[in-house]
This record gives C-alpha cells, structure tokens and sequence, in this order.
C-alpha cells in the first residue's frame, strides 16, 4: 500500500483541511481586495472578469477560490465583520471607554458614505450570508462598547442594544444611499449623540 503523502491530505490541519499554499493565499487576498473594490465602486451588476482584471489574475484563479459571486460576497463580508470586529475590540480596550461607542459609530457612517460598502450591495441583491455567528459577534462587540459607554457615564443607562443597533442600522443606510458629505454625517450624528449621552455628559 502507498504511504499518504500529509502534504496531499492536508493531515495536521484542523478539520483535515489542508491550508493554501502561500502563493494561493496571496491570490485569494488580491481578489478580496479587488473585489470589494470594484463592487463599491460600481455595484452588483460587476463581473468577476472586472474584479480578475483589478487583481490582476486570470479568472479561472478567481473561480478557483470562489466558485461564485455569491461566494465571493460572503467571503468579503466575512472579512469586514471580522475587521468591524477587530476594531471594536481595540475601542473596547482603549483608555477611554466613555467615547468608544460614539467612535465606532462614527467610523461606521464614514465608510457608509464614502462607498457603496458590501453590506448595501447584499441588501440589494438578496445573498443569503450565512454568517450568523458573524453577526452576533458584532452584536456582542456593539453591546460590550454600549456597556463600557455606560459604565464611564457618558451614555444613558435606560439605552438598550436593539436600539442602538437600530439607530445604526438606520444612520448608515441613509448615508449609504444619499452619500451624506462631512458635514451631514457630523450634523446627524451630533442630534443622535445628543439623545444617547447621560444628561450630566452633555454638560
């Protein structure tokens, strides 16, 4: 009987999933990459041939990794809540925990405005993500922000998280598809503040 050559059947890796070659790592990154560029810039009508051509590889390399365009949002999706996620746990530990929310909050209008972000372009074409461990993870990081913002006085404490996540949802839709410029975004987000500060923050 021929030995198993573990190379080959990915033996050592969890799950037996054999981990990309570096090369192909660095490939399957370029997509991503591209690819949230290009459907930012020019929706979900985009090829795959577009997004081959920003990478700069052929696009049977595209297909290799994601056989669809479906799979290829989910995979950028998966990818920024996994960079939303990190982002959070970083405001989380900062040494101001009283702003944490409203920065987070902020930065998420910001990128709403400034490009037809993944999260929009899936709303419209009705992927199924598939993702919900994702999603309450970002959950879980908005609610640990919205606790510390409360434990440091500077957001009321009858606040819940649904209506954080509301307000959110709300505020990053409009200025996804209106483009608010800077000063909308500073003005909208002052009212919304204004309603989540504990009143002795406001002075």
């Amino acid at each position: 009987m021929t030995p198993t050559n573990p190379s080959r059947s990915g033996a050592g890796a969890p799950g037996g999933v054999r981990p990309l070659r570096a090369d192909a790592q660095r490939n399957r990154e370029r997509i991503l990459a591209a690819a949230e560029a290009v459907f930012a810039e020019k929706g979900p009508s985009a090829s795959t041939e577009e997004v081959a051509a920003r990478a700069g590889v052929a696009i049977g390399t595209v297909f290799k990794h994601f056989p669809t365009k479906q799979a290829l949002l989910q995979a950028i999706m998966k990818g920024l809540l996994g960079r939303l996620d990190g982002e959070m746990a970083e405001l989380a530990a900062d040494d101001a925990p009283g702003e944490a929310l409203f920065t987070f909050v902020t930065r998420m209008v910001e990128q709403a405005a400034r490009k037809r972000t993944v999260v929009g372009l899936l709303a419209e074409t009705g992927v199924d993500l598939q993702v919900a461990s994702s999603v309450q993870m970002l959950r879980d990081g908005i609610e640990t922000l919205l606790v510390r913002s409360q434990e440091a006085g500077t957001v009321r404490e009858d606040v819940r998280l649904d209506e954080v996540i509301a307000l959110l949802t709300g505020i990053c839709q409009g200025a996804l598809h209106a483009g608010w410029d800077g000063d909308l975004q500073r003005r909208t987000l002052a009212i919304v503040f204004a309603g989540l500060r504990a009143s002795e923050a406001r002075r």
